[in-house]
């Protein structure tokens, strides 16, 4: 009876996890988990930025000139088609061509696959919201083991990155600079950084990342059939979605899926398996096998899931958290009493 109990409940949160998660359009307004919980608001604070700043990051997450062999953009890897995602386990950045999941290595073979799969970059405008719906966008974590902090320090790193932008053609000290002598050489981007930030000396890794964030921060999407509901629309969620939403908080997703954006955005160890096709092992943030809770929106759109895309369905996730319950950790690195206590319980 209790197996049965437990596939139930697994089964109602699926629902409310797969349907309820997916935003159709951008709303301005949703609330936190909480039944107790008033309409937080919630604003992108790059609405200040001014429109010429926006329109330049824009033109930059697009451009592949910010690579090393000027073959992969931002959008290479976050491309709207796939929910500013680019639903593959683990990337493909320099040497590939394609997108999506039909993305692969030219032959001869010359780049590697990223360390891990590639996060959505629809709400990072949100990153670190507590419950309460405060966010701190300098302090926000960026990345699955959170080393860094705010979009605009996060917009940078792919450029440095080996595997992911930078290839062979730069190293990782003169990267940044090497891309602001690209761009320094282009009349257009003379003018759209003079616009945007002014001055004659406009075009620099620091206003490339205030561009590239502002940009960012103006995709969001929050008004999916779940934030319709709690706003007092009762008839965007079905009764098995409603079902699955109070059965996800009986069962304790809600424990570390929280707040407006359904993350409490700490880093946790779960023993995630490593995905085979890197040589090492992923030890995650400081070597510890933690890694940072993803937000639950907009996960229809993002599959495959965790930092080592090695789950296809959501399904699949949720047989992973019945193993580790049953006391089985799922990573041979990780000692079941090292898995983090609420997921074990």
């Amino acid at each position: 009876m209790n197996n049965h109990k437990t596939l139930f409940l697994a089964f109602s949160c699926l629902i409310f996890s797969f349907f309820v998660f997916s935003c159709k359009n951008n709303d301005p307004e949703v609330t936190t988990f909480s039944e107790e919980a008033t309409p937080s608001s919630l604003r992108v604070d790059a609405t200040t930025a001014s429109a010429q700043t926006i329109a330049l990051g824009k033109m930059l997450f697009w451009d592949p000139i910010l690579s090393g062999n000027k073959d992969v953009a931002c959008a290479t890897c976050h491309h709207p088609a796939n929910g500013y995602a680019d639903n593959l386990d683990i990337s493909i950045g320099v040497g590939g061509v394609g997108l999506g999941i039909n993305r692969h290595f030219l032959n001869p073979r010359t780049g590697v696959f990223t360390k891990r799969n590639a996060q959505t970059i629809l709400n990072t405008a949100f990153n670190g919201m507590d419950i309460n719906g405060n966010y701190d966008p300098i302090n926000a974590p960026m990345f699955w083991d959170s080393r860094v902090k705010s979009l605009e320090n996060q917009s940078l790193e792919p450029i440095k990155t080996l595997e992911e932008m930078r290839g062979t053609k730069f190293t990782e000290t003169n990267a940044l600079d090497s891309v602001i002598a690209r761009l320094k050489n282009i009349p257009e981007y003379q003018l759209l950084f003079k616009n945007a930030f002014g001055g004659t000396q406009a075009i620099t890794s620091a206003n490339m990342s205030v561009a590239i964030a502002a940009f960012e921060r103006t995709l969001t999407a929050n008004n999916s059939p779940f934030d319709r509901y709690k706003r007092g629309e009762k008839t965007a969620m079905n009764a098995l979605e409603i079902q699955g939403m109070n059965a996800f908080q009986t069962v304790g997703c809600a424990g570390c899926h929280t707040g407006s954006m359904f993350s409490d955005y700490q880093l946790h160890v779960l023993s995630v398996p490593d995905n085979a096709k890197l040589a090492t092992s992923d030890a995650g943030a400081n070597g510890t096998y933690s890694f940072r809770t993803p937000s639950l929106r907009n996960l229809k759109f993002t599959a495959p899931y965790m930092h080592s895309g090695v789950f296809n369905t959501l399904d699949d996730i949720l047989r992973f958290y019945g193993r580790i319950a049953g006391g089985n950790s799922q990573n041979p690195n990780v000692n079941i009493r090292q898995v983090d206590a609420k997921i074990r319980n």
